[in-house]
């Protein structure tokens, strides 16, 4: 067993971005500790573990067998470049219904975004004017690190994690000044401009010793300098790219494809949607840092130079399409061409017709609820275990991301059962017919 310290005191979360996603997740918790609803989508609240044999009937509630915090415990802050408190943010982004958002009016316009860290380069299709200042790059994080104290010193905070809700940034390949820490601060000393705002946030929010969690696929905590800071400094990071929409049906059915031997000839992928992240992938240096990170589970999961009669000819196209009338409701279809027994060819449809910032909502809860615990269970560096949450997941260099849904849901079960001393599940069953 893990010694894993109380989760006593109140936690805070730190969201850069105070946009649909954060809104949406915001107002849905303060929903919840109302009694105006329940924490649907949300494994740590909704979802049991089995230990033991299946015969002994142990499923406790995950919220029960470990020590998570509470939501009556937890305080909110976020950073953005407009000035909307999360009540304005929240009726412009258009996610919730006007009688939902009336009934957490009062303490959703308590929440109101500081300065945020943005340089237009690295998100084209907006702006705004709630930006800081600053001469070097290095004196913007030590703003940001004077952001964090301030929060955890108002709110009397006894923990803080930060998740990452802000736009997806241009795409950029990792370099020489991404590569050790010394390199990186030089970085910040000098204004590098391939140190990106979401950059800055991971490394403040590192130094003062909270966990970040990276919720969109551009390049950020998962450099190797800011991976190697978090071991220095004990701190646990987890990312990239929360697995939502399109993505999530992918992780779901291609897993079970691959199990039966079934053969795919194409893949094709496109969404429509119409909210702000939309129009920043209108973008073709944001839409890039989303294809890599959309087109890259299917290639992990199948495997094609393993089976390559099955999926080496696999053709994978990704579209994103900006269309402002859908707002958060994205839309997406799926075209996938498969083959069977003697290679007769069939045909699988999808149309799915989600809203984004609703599944996406509990994510943002679990992963902080998640990251505080790996924090107090002494947990630091990548989790992996977490990759259940995202399209892009970190992971150890010399290995390759596990991108199947199911594997991914028992890697996050076991570590729990792991961290309290339970047995970890293996699903043989041998034991039932001794």
């Amino acid at each position: 067993m893990v010694e894993i310290k109380p989760a006593k005191g109140k936690l805070g979360i730190l969201i850069p971005g105070l946009g649909a996603v954060s809104t949406t997740f915001i107002a849905g918790v303060e929903m919840v500790r109302k009694g105006l609803s329940k924490p649907y989508g949300s494994v740590t609240q909704m979802q049991t573990i089995r230990l033991g044999r299946r015969d002994e009937n142990r499923t406790p509630m995950i919220k029960d067998f470990v020590p998570l915090a509470n939501l009556d415990d937890i305080e909110f802050a976020a950073w953005d470049i407009f000035e909307d408190n999360a009540y304005e943010a929240a009726k412009k982004a258009g996610v919730l219904s006007h009688e939902d958002l009336e009934r957490v009016r009062d303490f959703m316009k308590t929440i109101k975004p500081m300065k945020a860290v943005f340089d237009h380069q690295y998100v084209k299709n907006i702006e705004g004017p709630n930006v800081k200042k600053g001469k070097t790059k290095k004196e913007l994080a030590e703003q940001l690190r004077e952001d964090i104290r301030n929060f955890k010193k108002e709110k009397n905070l006894d923990r803080m994690v930060t998740v990452w809700c802000g736009s997806t940034e241009t795409y950029q390949e990792n370099g020489s000044v991404h590569e050790t820490i010394e390199a990186f601060e030089k970085g910040l000393e000098k204004n590098d401009a391939t140190i990106s705002p979401s950059m800055i946030y991971a490394y403040a929010s590192i130094m003062e010793g909270v966990p970040f969690a990276h919720g969109a696929p551009h390049s950020a905590v998962d450099i190797p300098a800011l991976a190697e800071l978090s071991n220095k400094k004990g701190v646990p990071i987890s990312g990239k790219d929360f697995k939502t929409g399109q993505t999530l049906m992918k992780t779901i059915l291609a897993p079970g494809l691959k199990s039966r031997m079934i053969g795919v000839r194409g893949w094709f992928s496109t969404n429509i949607l119409g909210n702000r992240d939309g129009l920043v992938l209108d973008d073709a240096g944001s839409f890039k840092s989303k294809e890599v990170s959309k087109r890259g589970c299917l290639d992990y999961i199948f495997q094609p130079d393993k089976y390559p009669d099955l999926y080496r000819d696999m053709y994978h196209k990704v579209r994103i399409n900006y269309y402002p009338p859908k707002g958060d409701d994205k839309e997406g279809w799926d075209h996938i061409d498969i083959f069977g027994w003697l290679g007769y060819n069939m045909q699988i449809k999808v149309n799915f017709l989600c809203k984004d910032s609703i599944l996406a909502a509990p994510i943002v809860l679990d992963l902080a609820l998640f990251m505080d615990l790996a924090q107090r269970a002494g947990l630091k560096g990548i989790q992996e275990w977490l990759s259940f949450y995202f399209k892009s997941p970190l992971h150890a260099e010399n290995i390759y991301p596990e991108h199947d849904l199911f594997i991914q849901h028992m890697k996050l079960k076991n570590m729990l059962r792991h961290l309290k001393g339970e047995e970890l599940i293996t699903h043989l069953g041998l034991e039932y017919y001794d």
